[in-house]
């Protein structure tokens, strides 16, 4: 029976859990009398002590171990208990992203402070696998890894921070590459925030890049007959000069507005205003032939060099177009009498290329790399000293171009971050207060023998460790030395944004060129510095999140674009299939007509849609083969394909996507326009004469070409509820119309997304033949705060939403944004939308 005094237990699991912990780490303590009893009287006779040190003057050994013995075991089964009743391992004592799944297994994946308990934690027959030795005739028949990890990279290839990428996300093979997707963490509102407020970092070093070197009036000819009209042409002087960049989209030669290809970054080698420096100098080959280059003076001004940044998938249609353009060029002049060298050459894997966005990239580069200041120049240093004090990369100029040279980013590790130091009662960052010019973006990385030179670090990292080692302060930088490696490296100032987009949801940072061989030398230098990592799916978010359109998933009239499309289609209609017919979504019963594969034609009324939805399996097998044929044949060359298509199928018959900087007002023209169809010849011949481009007699009707037209727009969702990729955009009626406006007015100009209630009409079912649309790229935008995504349209049917808001708004009074009508392919309910043309 219990005292009324005693504690009583507790009740919940908590409790007991800290009850019992507490009793394992209790000490049992006899006391005084048993001690006594136990100890005795001593051998040696009576004890004699001094009363004044009150010590014993002789001790028994033996009496005396008697008498502790009770408390060394005491002590001995405290320890055994507290160390047994641990409710924690080695590696959970971890923080969380410091954990892994095979530190459980292996105690050297966890730190060395932990791995003693680690390996006690352990089995023991698992401990004795684990220790053992290799034996020396297998360690002898082992191969390096260097050749494990080559054979690996057979169908694929890897880039530089493969392995830490492998240990840390998803991979996936992609484009030829194996790249990571998204972290294993649950990463999707951070990496938002970190784009946003802070800084994250991803390795673009897969894109591709290609090397054109010739006269300067044939290198901006090559250009202009392939890239857009729309936007400034790539030869003009604020380019060639090399302090900026040319973002641009690249089409066939001489065939714009059909067969686009891609978006491209177009970088002039700035012209070399003074004789090459000491540190170039070193590194050029001794012989006559370099000499003699550098000496003459027209080569010097006459030839230039350019680089051409793009995606990796469409690289053999890029290299064609160039290579086509290119011998147009050539045979003009040599038909002339002039005789022209110009040179095409692949540099893929020469170059490294990080993307660092976030207001604090600036700080995050300040503290990771240190410039070598003795040979800078006054406009750098005037840059570096106000770049740590910039609260956003949106404070520089767009595209412009910064060329230094840095030391060995290992000799400072770890970084620190460059802290933002604004003048007394000013929240607002100080301009740069430097302009872009070709000065400032000389850079050393363009040479060739140069980046061959740095491929390999001269010292690996124990070397820099050995002699960190020998610091007297720990943690004390490294004084760089005269025979360490000096890295020339680009910072170009990145925007994702466009025109139609507000400040507020544009993204900036930079882009971070190096030569091959450094990634992991850097990428440890930048990620140590709390940087979060970037996948694909976190940089299609950053595009998807400034209102941007991302390739390939939102270009839906280019061929990376039909590839990238067959492989979502391929995924997601294997998994439709393995589901249970009661489990899975009945598109048939739905209404959907093609689940998997936006069908463009049916949209712009090039073929009628059928009478059922396709639903069957042989059904959507030949919907698949449909879009395999547009595909280009694997053995076909690029020529060939492309010279066939042209023969067997007239671009008036494909989709063609109308973009640019031009288009609202292309658009605009037309809805006021008598006769549509004439009035976009007209349109694009002004267009393709600014580029001396023959106009366009072999399309046939001008009505053709306006029925093939396909416009990119931006939707945003007036109710609750986000749309998903594949989501069908509709037209509404008049009437139905005017119900959805009267909506619109009774809840207020600017509605929030959950302050809108239609009860009757999201549930009247749509007319097939109201169709106007795919979305490509949808979902919940974190910085709206609403459901966002980007499709495209037909140009005709633009116009008639167009006409239709001017026509109604004499009868209800409400904004004069045009709306549509949006389903998700797995739904019936229509949810009320803006729709707004991008441009881009």
């Amino acid at each position: 029976m219990k005292r009324a005094f005693d504690n009583p237990q507790p009740t919940n699991y908590k409790g007991r859990k800290k009850q019992k912990l507490a009793n394992a780490r209790t000490i049992a303590v006899q006391s005084p009398i048993t001690a006594n009893a136990v100890a005795g009287p001593s051998r040696l006779g009576p004890i004699v002590s001094d009363n004044m040190k009150r010590l014993p003057g002789a001790i028994d050994v033996e009496k005396f171990a008697e008498a502790r013995s009770f408390e060394i075991n005491a002590m001995k089964n405290a320890m055994e208990a507290a160390s047994s009743s641990s409710t924690t391992r080695a590696w959970q004592v971890l923080p969380r992203h410091l954990r892994r799944r095979a530190a459980s297994h292996n105690p050297r994946r966890v730190p060395l402070r932990l791995r003693d308990k680690a390996r006690a934690e352990m089995d023991p027959l698992k401990r004795k696998a684990l220790g053992r030795s290799m034996p020396k005739l297998g360690k002898q028949k082992r191969l390096p890894k260097e050749v494990v990890f080559m054979g690996r990279q057979r169908d694929k290839r890897w880039l530089e921070t493969h392995i830490w990428h492998a240990k840390r996300m998803k991979m996936e093979n992609m484009w030829g590459y194996r790249l990571a997707v998204t972290p294993t963490e649950k990463a999707f509102r951070p990496s938002h925030r970190a784009s946003i407020r802070g800084s994250i970092l991803h390795d673009a070093s897969y894109l591709s890049l290609i090397e054109m070197k010739g006269p300067e009036a044939a290198l901006k000819t090559i250009l202009e007959s392939c890239c857009d009209v729309q936007d400034i042409s790539p030869g003009a002087k604020r380019y060639t000069s090399g302090a900026r960049v040319c973002k641009t989209h690249v089409y066939a030669p001489d065939r714009y507005p059909f067969e686009l290809i891609c978006p491209v970054t177009i970088m002039w080698k700035p012209k070399p205003s003074s004789p090459l420096s000491d540190d170039t100098s070193k590194f050029r080959k001794a012989d006559g032939k370099d000499k003699q280059k550098v000496a003459s003076p027209e080569a010097s001004d006459n030839t230039r060099t350019l680089w051409i940044c793009f995606h990796p998938s469409p690289f053999n249609e890029v290299f064609s177009a160039l290579r086509k353009s290119t011998s147009q060029v050539l045979e003009a002049a040599g038909r002339e009498g002039i005789i022209l060298d110009v040179e095409m050459a692949d540099i893929r894997g020469d170059i490294g290329i990080f993307e660092i966005m976030g207001p604090k990239s600036n700080q995050i580069l300040r503290g990771a790399l240190s410039p070598v200041m003795a040979e800078a120049s006054t406009d750098f240093k005037q840059f570096w000293a106000s770049l740590g004090n910039i609260q956003s990369a949106g404070s520089v100029p767009g595209g412009m171009v910064i060329g230094f040279l840095v030391n060995d980013p290992r000799l400072r590790f770890p970084p620190k971050n460059a802290k933002v130091q604004l003048p007394t009662g000013s929240n607002i960052s100080p301009p740069v207060g430097v302009f872009p010019s070709a000065g400032l973006a000389a850079c050393n990385v363009w040479e060739q023998n140069i980046r061959n030179k740095l491929k390999r670090p001269r010292y690996q990292t124990k070397d820099i460790n050995q002699r960190r080692s020998k610091n007297l302060i720990p943690g004390t930088p490294l004084n760089p030395l005269r025979q360490d490696d000096r890295i020339p490296v680009m910072l170009i100032q990145t925007s994702l944004r466009t025109s139609t987009s507000n400040d507020t949801e544009a993204i900036e940072g930079w882009t971070f060129i190096f030569p091959a061989g450094w990634s992991m030398a850097f990428f440890q230098q930048l990620t140590y510095t709390g940087t979060r990592v970037a996948g694909q799916r976190e940089r299609k978010t950053q595009a998807f999140e400034a209102g941007a359109a991302y390739f390939p998933s939102d270009y839906p009239s280019t061929s990376a674009y039909q590839t990238y499309a067959l492989t979502r289609a391929e995924g997601e209609k294997g998994k439709w299939t393995r589901t249970p017919p009661a489990k899975r979504v009945n598109y048939k019963k739905l209404g959907t007509h093609s689940p998997w594969i936006p069908d463009w034609k049916v949209v712009l009324g090039l073929k009628e849609m059928a009478n059922e939805p396709i639903t069957d399996e042989e059904n959507e097998d030949a919907d698949m083969q449909d879009l395999v044929t547009t595909q280009r044949e694997p053995e076909q060359s690029p020529e060939q394909s492309s010279q066939n298509s042209a023969a067997n199928d007239e671009p008036a018959s494909r989709p063609w996507l109308l973009r640019g900087l031009e288009v609202s007002s292309i658009i605009s023209d037309l809805s006021d326009a008598l006769v549509p169809g004439q009035s976009l010849y007209s349109i694009i011949n002004r267009l393709r004469t600014k580029r001396s481009l023959e106009p366009l007699e072999s399309i046939g009707k001008p009505d053709d070409l306006l029925k093939t037209a396909l416009v990119l727009v931006r939707i945003t969702i007036c109710s609750k509820g986000s749309p998903s990729d594949l989501s069908l955009v509709y037209s509404i009626p008049d009437l139905e119309l005017q119900e959805w406006r009267k909506g619109l007015t009774k809840a207020g100009s600017n509605p929030g997304p959950a302050g809108v209630e239609f009860v009757d009409l999201p549930d009247i079912v749509p007319s097939p033949n109201s169709i106007i649309g795919y979305i490509t790229t949808g979902g919940f935008s974190l910085s709206r705060g609403e459901g966002f995504a980007i499709g495209a349209v037909p140009l005709t049917r633009l116009i008639e939403l167009q006409q239709q808001g001017q026509r109604l708004s004499h009868y209800v009074k409400s904004d004069k944004a045009l709306l549509v009508k949006v389903r998700d392919r797995k739904g019936h309910q229509c949810r009320l939308a803006r729709i707004q043309v991008l441009q881009n």
